[in-house]
């Protein structure tokens, strides 16, 4: 048995070194409190990280605390805002993603992904969104958190698979009493983006206090901010040129068209240089022919040449995206006796988020046209036949139809039909939308307490549904405007049956009327289905016969067994399966059903065992160790381990390593993924008109090689709007197999005794993660790249041209799931805390935290290079500021409370390779600082006021232009999920307790 002064004294140790962490973020006022709180109670305590109780508690592994007092003080409703301002963590899918969210909000640590950490609520895993197994944080009751603990470096030894960069546990307050009300509210300076929030919480203690019982529900509501409602955001800049960049800076509103006949008074019609190469009136061309290609005016006339204008689809977008969520929890134990306890938590959200973009359109799709088309101009069917005679040659390559000569004269000519591209923007149809409508659930039951004096257990049993509802609405059919351009008349088509209405897409706005916007418009459906059962079986306790012969505590034990079951299902609806791109114009390629699931038993263990205690310059040496094996039914069997060192000299100093080996094995989606098309990022096509300049006699041969004719070499069209067709799915020759990471974190904890300084804690931790086999896929400007620069015959093998192109529907870039070379991540972390008691004149208190990057790499296969994204953005990699931290300095005085939070983004460049393709103010990011102020006021006991502004300077985020980054970091012409673009925020919020 424990004394109760070692288990005072465990508590105090468990608190500054178990807690201390690279990010102490936890309120020094409140530790102190619950220090002695501790001291009273004469248990073993558990830390995240571990599953052993210890009275000798120390954190091999470095832990961040994100405490009740910090999240009070951001004001955030939205726990992702919170992880998004630490500097270990990157941005993942928020708020501020639009065109590339899936309606989530995910923690991204270390840049490793969303699915290379494990989120759990008090200790046990949440229910993922998605088929990619990653999980929602929007849903965690943020009203009734007592603090968050973040575990650097992998954790699969002791949480399983997917703890590859850490784990997040969620600690929700078990023992809540009264009621308590809280009413939230911010708004920016330009009185928009507003976020509404309430939360109700209840508790209590019955049956003389062998029980507690706590609901608790919340609402918010998150308005929506348009690009168009800030000047940045008002008009694309180009990243190539900076077209555009100077009228931002002169405050000049979006240039006209020179022609006011090319859409000079549609809305969003803008001169070339800025906008969409699909925009209004409608551009065509003849497949394979690029001397055969123009643009039409509004009064039906064609203009063979360059386009006369482009679509300014920025004003439509989302710089935040509109939310609505609704929650509620239920938490409950109860002591059946001393010894034993039960227990159980019901938690269930249901959230709604729209994305939305510009109006669709017809992005380059190719159909059949008869030049008999009765909407066809008597100059443009003459431009378009005259063209084509021209260029006969052209017609009907190598493979590729493109003419259908009816009357069989030899001729192109009225009676004929041509495979035509068509570029239109349809306004007609309104904003392209997707609604994500998200049901979510979990249950967790379970029973722990003591089979003896020593020896604890835990069982428990848990299960966990996502239901989610994808709503597109807003885009053209493809599929029917194919049938309505194969017409010969007015009021009939040649295919698609009665109901099919011819439609007129060659001129200007308003050609479409409402009776063919609505035969040529969509909506679809998907549906995603998650659950999630667990059961797991822990005891732990101490080998009192195994003590090491120079130290007086034993060898503390664990040992578990968990079995668990995910099921996954992806359905989408008949427009979306429809190949090669689903019959919505503008969505990036059709989607076809996923399902799968897997199983896995998993037994575990893990040990400390105090090498030397209580002598001189070793108050404690402390082995961890721990194993887990893994037994999966998709690819079989695999192991992770850790081996650590905890060395106390001195009660004020911790010094700690540790070793680990963590896996992470595919998630359904990865797994069972069928091939599809869709849209992602890339820089440039090589070979196309953007590169004419410089392609060489090598580069052309290599060009030709993939299917190009000598003529198209420098001639065809580059990608349109830095996206490119993508042929996605699981790899069916090599499907994935489980990706492992050597992980290693070394450094140490002061926490000094000063007579004048109080409250100090200083932290320093190396950490190491090298992930080996990562599961994913070559980007395609790496295939790109990798076949056009450095030759690889089997990256050109990837890419598959058509008409020599890769705008045309069909054509594209081969990027299957696999399992590619290796990730890598290495960097310091600097953490402090300390204080100064001002007498009458109350307390300040200062933290922080500087997050050093020393390493950020990724390697997809040996043919490949290594992409650097220490310090860079560009196409492969998103904002990696080799430099973040965060700094607090918070006055307590009596009742009132006042805060400043420093969050600093160290400088940033353009990938070396897109540098000299980059606007040159574009190719750096110097450094940003950001200042939040806080104040909060006691009124009563029961009643507290508190007042927040966010971006307290108003900086305006930097200028990249549209096209510097991935789109879903890249939006309104900078990182708005990186820097702020509302502006200064000004945040109230009312707690009522009782």
């Amino acid at each position: 048995m424990y004394t109760n002064n070692k288990i005072a004294k465990a508590v105090r140790l468990a608190i500054a070194f178990g807690a201390a962490s690279t990010l102490t973020m936890h309120s020094v006022a409140v530790s102190a409190q619950e220090e002695a709180a501790a001291e009273q109670q004469v248990e073993k305590i558990q830390i995240t990280g571990s599953r052993i109780r210890s009275a000798n508690a120390v954190s091999t592994s470095p832990i961040a605390t994100v405490g009740e007092l910090e999240i009070e003080q951001q004001q955030q409703p939205e726990i992702e805002r919170i992880f998004r301002n630490m500097p270990a963590s990157l941005p993942g899918d928020n708020s501020n993603v639009n065109n590339g969210t899936g309606g989530a909000a995910t923690v991204n640590l270390r840049g490793l992904g969303s699915n290379r950490n494990l989120v759990l609520m008090n200790g046990k895993r949440m229910v993922p969104y998605n088929t990619a197994g990653s999980v929602d944080t929007s849903t965690i009751p943020t009203a009734i958190i007592d603090r968050i603990d973040i575990v650097t470096g992998g954790a699969s030894a002791v949480y399983g698979s997917d703890a590859i960069s850490g784990a997040i546990n969620v600690i929700l307050k078990k023992n809540f009493e009264g009621v308590e009300l809280d009413v939230s509210h911010s708004r920016t300076a330009e009185a928009d983006a507003q976020t509404k929030n309430i939360a109700l919480t209840l508790g209590g203690n019955f049956d003389d206090d062998r029980g507690n019982a706590v609901l608790s529900f919340s609402w918010l509501d998150r308005d929506p901010l348009l690009l168009g409602q800030r000047s940045l955001g008002n008009y694309g800049i180009a990243t190539a040129s900076g077209a555009n960049y100077q009228n931002f800076v002169d405050g000049i509103a979006p240039v006209p068209p020179a022609d006011p006949l090319c859409g000079g008074s549609t809305p969003n019609v803008v001169a070339p240089g800025g906008g969409s190469g699909t925009t209004i009136p409608t551009r065509v061309g003849v497949v394979g022919v690029p001397a055969v290609a123009g643009q039409f005016r509004d009064d039906g006339t064609l203009g063979i040449g360059p386009a006369c204008s482009a679509f300014n689809f920025n004003p439509f977008n989302y710089y935040q995206t509109p939310a609505k969520r609704y929650s509620a929890t239920a938490m409950a134990h109860y002591d059946l006796n001393d010894e034993h306890s039960i227990y159980g938590t019901f938690n269930f959200t249901n959230t709604s988020v729209r994305q939305q973009v510009a109006p669709s359109g017809i992005f380059g799709s190719t159909f059949w046209i008869p030049m008999a088309n009765p909407f066809l101009s008597a100059q443009a069917r003459n431009a378009i036949l005259t063209g084509s005679n021209a260029n006969i040659g052209a017609l009907n390559g190598p493979g590729l139809e493109t003419w259908r000569d009816v009357n069989g004269n030899g001729v192109v000519d009225e009676a004929d039909s041509l495979l035509m591209s068509v570029n239109r923007r349809t306004p007609e149809l309104g904003a392209r939308s997707t609604s994500f409508n998200t049901d979510q659930f979990q249950i967790v039951a379970g029973i722990e307490g003591f089979i003896n004096d020593s020896w604890a257990y835990d069982v428990s049993i848990q299960h966990g549904e996502t239901n989610r509802v994808n709503t597109n609405a807003g885009y053209t059919n493809v599929a029917n405007i194919a049938n309505a351009l194969n017409a010969v008349s007015e009021t009939e088509c040649l295919t698609g049956g009665a109901g099919c209405v011819p439609l007129n897409v060659f001129g200007g706005f308003g050609t479409i009327t409402p009776e063919m916007a609505a035969y040529a418009s969509a909506t679809a459906f998907s549906t995603t289905e998650y659950q999630q059962r667990v059961f797991s079986a822990i005891i732990d306790g101490p080998f009192d016969s195994v003590v090491s012969p120079f130290a007086e505590s034993s060898l503390a034990m664990s040992f578990g067994y968990e079995y668990r079951e995910e099921i996954a299902f992806f359905n989408p609806d008949e427009c979306l399966k429809l190949a090669p791109a689903s019959c919505l114009g503008g969505a990036g390629g059709n989607s076809l059903p996923v399902g799968g699931s897997f199983k896995v038993t998993e037994l575990f263990g893990e040990g400390k065992l105090p090498l030397i205690e209580n002598v001189a310059m070793a108050d404690i040496v402390e082995l961890e160790f721990g194993y887990r094996h893994a037994n999966y039914d998709t690819v079989g069997e695999n192991g992770s381990w850790k081996l650590g060192l905890a060395w106390r000299p001195v009660d004020e100093l911790l010094v700690r390593v540790m070793k680990q080996k963590a896996t992470r094995a595919p998630n359904v989606g990865e797994l069972y993924a069928p091939l599809t098309s869709g849209l992602e990022n890339a820089n440039q096509d090589p070979c196309s008109v953007a590169n004419a300049a410089n392609i060489d006699a090598t580069l052309r041969a290599r060009c030709i090689a993939t299917g190009m004719t000598d003529a198209q070499v420098g001639a065809v069209d580059d990608i349109v709007s830095g996206q490119i067709n993508v042929l996605s799915g699981s790899n069916p020759n090599a499907l994935p197999d489980a990706e492992t990471a050597d992980t290693l974190t070394a450094g140490f904890v002061w926490t000094p005794a000063f007579d004048t300084v109080k409250r100090a804690q200083f932290s320093v931790d190396y950490c190491d993660i090298d992930v080996s086999g990562y599961i994913g896929e070559n980007t395609p400007q790496e295939i790109l790249d990798g076949c056009y620069v450095l030759g690889n015959t089997s990256q050109c093998a990837q890419i598959n041209r058509i008409g020599g192109g890769l705008t045309i529907s069909g054509s594209g870039i081969q990027a299957y799931t696999t399992n590619l070379s290796y990730l890598r991540t290495s960097g310091l972390e600097f953490a402090f805390n300390f204080g100064f008691d001002l007498d009458s004149f109350g307390s300040i208190d200062f933290s922080g935290n500087v997050n050093k990057y020393l390493k950020v790499e990724q390697l997809s296969s040996p043919v490949s290079e290594v992409i650097d994204c220490k310090g860079f953005y560009g196409t492969n990699c998103d904002p990696q500021h080799d430099l973040r931290a965060t700094q607090r300095t918070t006055w307590n005085y009596e009742d009132l409370s006042i805060s400043l939070l420093w969050r600093y983004l160290g400088s940033i460049e353009r990938e070396t390779a897109q540098q000299a393709a980059t606007f040159e103010p574009f190719r750096q990011i110097g450094s940003y600082s950001y200042f939040d102020l806080f104040a909060n006021y006691h009124i009563t006991d029961g009643i507290s006021v508190s007042l927040g502004v966010d971006n307290l300077l108003d900086r305006d985020a930097p200028v990249v232009g549209g096209e510097a980054g991935s789109t879903s970091v890249n939006s309104g012409n900078t990182f708005p999920g990186y820097y702020d673009m509302l502006g200064r925020t000004y945040r109230a919020s009312v707690s009522l307790k009782f």
